[in-house]
């Protein structure tokens, strides 16, 4: 515990205090900076003292008034110029943040820091030559800092040269061996581009060096199980989870990595525990992502003969129903009612909500198809199948109970080459980083026609935005031969 003793000595105790918040101590820099302000006038540095305590008890709005009346006093204090255009950028004024950062570089040019939030405000305001130029010379500025590496590499990502992105991480590694974090954001970015074998590469080096984490070994895993290595990416995870046992992450992977290579879709457990966690903030975070697929499938539904000719379909089945977004993109075509099956009890309070329902239930959608003895004229099942690799069963179940003519509308995502140009898994379907299967379209078609199906309508959407790129995706409407039994 930091005892305050009478003393004279305002620097001291200003530094003290600012050593503290610097700690993330918060409780124990108040007293000490109470105590400075006490013994001295306002000054930018206690000014700056205070700003970034506030900010680090999360009170952004006594930040900014306390630095407002700090740069109205000291207009050319740098210290205070950074901290606003931190605190503005953390409160999503962007501008604002660009604004103080360049006064701040305007006063201190060589001041790395300045420059470095320069870099992130104009990468986020899409002025992407910019933030590039700025955040090479608060690299150049501070080699070492790996926060800015990490910034520059993404910059130069978002620009569409991944090559020289990988290169300013793999030369902070020469810079900084023994940071974990550069070694991990290298091989994060290796398997965003999906070079896989480099992401091994890196990952290995760094086990070697034994300057790893639970992180890199989980994506060790994933870039092994990409490779089809499945035994070793097994080992990969194994050690993850000895490192990271509570780490969300690292348990998200390696409950993923159970699917494969033996089982063929993702663990019950795990989906319902994932989706029962994503629950509340599900719709607003797909809204963000920009995700296509309700729109998609409304689409689909109005060019549907009895829709054209002012008929009803009903009732409709709802897979995998979640939240209910379908539901609410559907919901005013002449549809219903609607019965949706979900795993996750809280994913289905969140549907039940909507009201849009005149069933819910909850449950396996493989084991839900076996029980159910009704014929639907229309099911659908969005973003659902990909947490099953293999099909032919999902697609038995669905062709059971279609009534003759009538159809199935889902989403899949569509597998991708590697860096290399191969295609990862068994060629057929093959489980990504974020634990859901891709598939390719030739296994698609097949499995489709095999089940007694043929293909009405085949689109190519982005799904959602990921990782700054668009995940694509296979959108088909199938239909029930009517002359199969």
């Amino acid at each position: 515990m930091d005892t305050i003793h009478v003393t004279a000595d305002t620097a001291a105790l200003r530094n003290r205090a600012a050593q503290l918040v610097d700690e993330g101590r918060m409780d124990a820099a108040r007293p000490l900076l109470a105590a400075a302000q006490a013994l001295a006038p306002p000054s930018p540095d206690l000014a700056l003292i205070g700003a970034r305590l506030a900010a680090g008890e999360g009170a952004l709005d006594q930040a900014m008034q306390t630095l407002d009346s700090g740069i109205a006093a000291a207009p050319s204090h740098v210290g205070l110029r950074k901290c606003r255009a931190d605190i503005r950028h953390r409160m999503g004024d962007l501008e604002g943040a660009a604004r103080d950062a360049a006064e701040a570089v305007i006063v201190d040019p060589a001041d790395p820091q300045a420059k470095a939030l320069l870099g992130a405000a104009m990468l986020d305001l899409g002025r992407t030559a910019e933030a590039v130029a700025c955040l090479e010379e608060a690299v150049a500025g501070t080699p070492t800092e790996i926060g800015y590496r990490e910034a520059l590499s993404a910059a130069l990502e978002k620009a569409g040269d991944p090559s020289s992105a990988l290169r300013v991480l793999t030369d902070g590694i020469a810079v900084c061996p023994a940071s974990v974090p550069v070694r991990n954001a290298a091989i994060l970015l290796c398997v965003r581009r999906r070079d896989f074998i480099q992401a091994v590469r890196l990952a290995e080096q760094a086990r070697s060096l034994g300057i790893a984490d639970a992180c890199t070994f989980g994506m060790k895993g994933h870039a092994l199980s990409s490779l089809g290595r499945h035994d070793e990416a097994a080992i990969a995870y194994r050690e993850a989870l000895k490192l990271g046992p509570e780490d969300p992450y690292v348990r998200h992977l390696v409950v993923s990595s159970g699917a494969m290579p033996d089982s063929k879709r993702a663990p019950e457990g795990y989906i319902r525990t994932v989706f029962d966690g994503y629950a509340d903030r599900f719709d607003a975070h797909l809204i963000s992502l920009g995700y296509s697929i309700p729109g998609a499938i409304r689409s689909v539904l109005q060019a549907h003969p009895k829709i054209v000719a002012g008929l009803s379909i009903g009732p409709v089945l709802d897979l995998g129903c979640g939240t209910g977004m379908v539901a609410l993109a559907i919901g005013d075509l002449p549809l219903g009612p609607f019965t949706g099956v979900d795993l996750s009890p809280r994913m289905l309070t969140q549907a039940r909500a909507k009201g849009l329902y005149a069933e819910l239930r909850e449950g396996d959608i493989i084991a839900d198809l076996a029980m159910d003895q009704q014929r639907w004229p229309l099911i659908v099942a969005a973003d659902v199948l990909c947490y099953f690799g293999a099909l032919e069963e999902i697609f038995a179940g669905i062709h059971q109970r279609l009534e003759p003519g009538g159809w199935f509308i889902f989403s899949v995502e569509k597998i991708l080459p590697d860096h290399d140009g191969v295609i990862p898994g068994n060629g057929n379907w093959a489980l990504q980083r974020q634990g859901r299967y891709a598939h390719a379209e030739h296994y698609i078609y097949e499995a489709v026609c095999a089940a007694g199906f043929r293909i009405l309508r085949l689109d190519r959407p982005v799904i959602r935005q990921e990782a700054g790129a668009g995940v694509p995706g296979l959108l088909l409407a199938i239909e029930r031969i009517h002359h199969d039994g």
